[in-house]
C-alpha cells in the first residue's frame, strides 16, 4: 500500500505544523497525547515512542497504514486551519494536504479475506498477496488476488461437488456456483436488487482476466495498472470473496 512519502511527512511537520526547538508546533506531551482521540478519532498512544513530540509524531506517521495517516492529516488540518498571513499554514498548503489525504484514503484496502472454504494454493497466495501489497504496492498484487479468487472458486466447486474444467475462467466458475450451489437457491428480502448486485460481480469477474493478462505483473507487460485502479481491482475481488465465503458457508 502506498502511504505517505518521506517528503510528505517532512512537509507536514516542517512546512505546515512547524517545529520549535525540536518540538512539534505548540504541542506539549499532554496535548499531543490528546490530539489523536480528539481530532482524529484514533486510539494512539504516543507515549510508547521515545523522544520529543516531533519524534513521536513522525514515528506514528511512519508506522501506521494509509487510512490512519489520512485521519491524522485531517486532524492536523482541523487543529491548525489555514490562517491568513501565517508563514506556513497557507490555503495552498492546506489544499495540498487535503489532496494527499484523499489519495491515502483511496489506497486503503478492503480487509483481506480469511476464507473458510480454502485450499493450499489459496492460503499460500493470500499470504503472497498481502506481502506484495505491503512491500511493493497494489499494482504488484493484482495478479496474486486474481489467483486467490480463482483458487477459491475451484475449492468451492470441489467442496460442493460442482463439476468444472481446468480451463474455466473465474467468471465461468462463478456462474457454475450461482446456478448449482444451494446457498443461492433461497431468495431473501429485496432479492431482485441483490441479484442485480451479484450480476455486477459477474461482470467484474469477466474483466479481471484481461486485466491480469494485460496490465499486471503476471506477464512482462509494458504498462501496469496505476495504484488507484490496482487497489480498485483488489478491493473488488476481496469484496466478492467476503460475500461468497459468507454465502457458501
Amino acid at each position: 500500500m502506498d502511504g505517505m512519502t518521506k517528503k510528505e511527512m517532512k512537509l507536514l511537520v516542517n512546512r505546515y505544523i512547524g517545529v520549535n526547538g525540536g518540538y512539534l508546533g505548540d504541542f506539549t506531551y499532554r496535548t499531543h497525547q490528546n490530539f489523536y482521540p480528539e481530532f482524529c478519532d484514533l486510539e494512539i498512544d504516543p507515549e510508547k515512542y521515545p523522544g520529543t513530540t516531533r519524534d513521536r509524531f513522525e514515528k506514528v506517521l511512519e508506522e501506521f497504514p494509509p487510512d490512519v495517516q489520512a485521519a491524522i492529516i485531517r486532524g492536523i488540518l482541523n487543529k491548525y486551519p489555514p490562517t491568513p498571513g501565517h508563514e506556513l499554514r497557507t490555503q495552498a498548503a492546506h489544499d495540498e494536504f487535503i489532496r494527499i489525504a484523499r489519495r491515502l484514503e483511496s489506497s486503503s484496502p478492503v480487509d483481506g479475506p480469511t476464507p473458510i472454504i480454502t485450499s493450499a494454493i489459496v492460503q499460500h497466495t493470500i499470504a503472497d498477496a498481502e506481502t506484495l501489497l505491503r512491500t511493493r504496492g497494489a499494482s504488484s498484487g493484482v495478479d496474486r488476488i486474481h489467483t486467490v479468487l480463482h483458487g477459491y472458486l475451484r475449492a468451492a466447486c470441489e467442496k460442493s461437488a460442482i463439476t468444472y474444467t481446468k480451463d474455466d475462467t473465474i467468471g465461468a466458475l462463478f456462474r457454475l456456483i450461482r446456478e448449482n450451489h444451494p446457498g443461492f437457491t433461497t431468495p431473501g428480502p429485496r432479492s431482485q436488487d441483490i441479484i442485480q448486485i451479484v450480476r455486477s460481480f459477474a461482470s467484474i469477474m469477466d474483466v479481471l482476466n484481461p486485466i491480469r493478462n494485460n496490465a499486471s505483473a503476471a506477464h512482462p507487460n509494458k504498462e501496469l495498472l496505476a495504484e488507484p485502479e490496482a487497489m480498485l481491482v483488489i478491493n473488488a475481488a476481496r469484496t466478492i470473496l467476503h460475500y461468497l465465503d459468507a454465502k457458501l458457508t
